[in-house]
């Protein structure tokens, strides 16, 4: 039944953290079109990396060995929307669960739009590297087509799927002003969540020696967002500000 589907190159059984407010599993698909130099998924992101896979039937036996348990599963990755059988593997994994959300860089705009209109996903998480514009392709690492995250970012809003926006917060590439012009451009009925870079594992070797900010510099970058969106804060913390009514 799983003849063809992407490979399953990670899986995590139960977490809390990937999809908030559900406890769920989350599998890893490899490849990705970004080369963030920051990534601590080099062993997904880059080629040549003869990581095992994961068989379906381990992940499908987990799934319905904890049926009323587990409420929700990610997909993420790598980059999922680059694998051209995606659709079908979320079809057989809804089979299983009850929910199932994408991570996405966003970078491809017309898969996330398939998906949701086959109903596959209930929602998303998008990536934003920078702020739009000359500094999203340095945070990525590659030439960023810049409409292409815009179409994805309208994309969801449009919808009003359940999603969340994301930026992990790294020195030398943010600033607050750069958090801030995110915000801008998310909009104020929109929600950001600042994650913590950590040195490990970074596809640039370089990266390994830079020191995250401080929690507090964090917080008070996502009190300068929280003008601008419904709500801004750092992961595992609440809100800067509470949502708009």
């Amino acid at each position: 039944m799983n003849d063809g589907l992407p490979p399953i190159k990670g899986f995590l059984p139960t977490t809390l953290i990937e999809w908030e407010g559900r406890v769920s599993c989350c599998i890893f698909l490899p490849c990705c079109n970004f080369r963030c130099p920051f990534c601590h998924a080099r062993d997904l992101v880059l080629p040549g990396m003869d990581l095992d896979a994961i068989p379906f039937s381990s992940v499908v036996g987990h799934l319905e060995a904890n049926r009323g348990w587990i409420d929700g599963l990610v997909v993420s990755g790598g980059e999922p929307t680059l694998q051209p059988r995606l659709a079908s593997l979320i079809q057989e994994l809804r089979r299983h669960v009850p929910a199932i959300k994408l991570d996405t860089n966003g970078s491809s705009p017309d898969v996330v739009a398939a998906l949701l209109d086959d109903g596959l996903v209930d929602a998303v998480a998008m990536d934003v590297k920078a702020p739009l514009g000359e500094a999203y392709s340095k945070a990525a690492g590659v030439a960023v087509d810049c409409s292409a995250i815009r179409a994805t970012i309208d994309l969801l809003c449009s919808r009003g799927v359940a999603r969340e926006f994301r930026t992990t917060v790294v020195p030398g590439l943010h600033t607050r002003g750069d958090i801030v012009a995110i915000a801008r451009q998310l909009g104020s009925t929109e929600a950001l969540v600042l994650q913590q870079f950590a040195p490990l594992n970074c596809i640039d070797p370089l990266f390994l020696e830079r020191r995250p900010f401080p929690r507090e510099e964090l917080r008070e970058m996502a009190s300068a967002a929280s003008e601008f969106v419904a709500e801004c804060r750092v992961r595992g913390e609440p809100s800067a500000r509470g949502a708009k009514a």
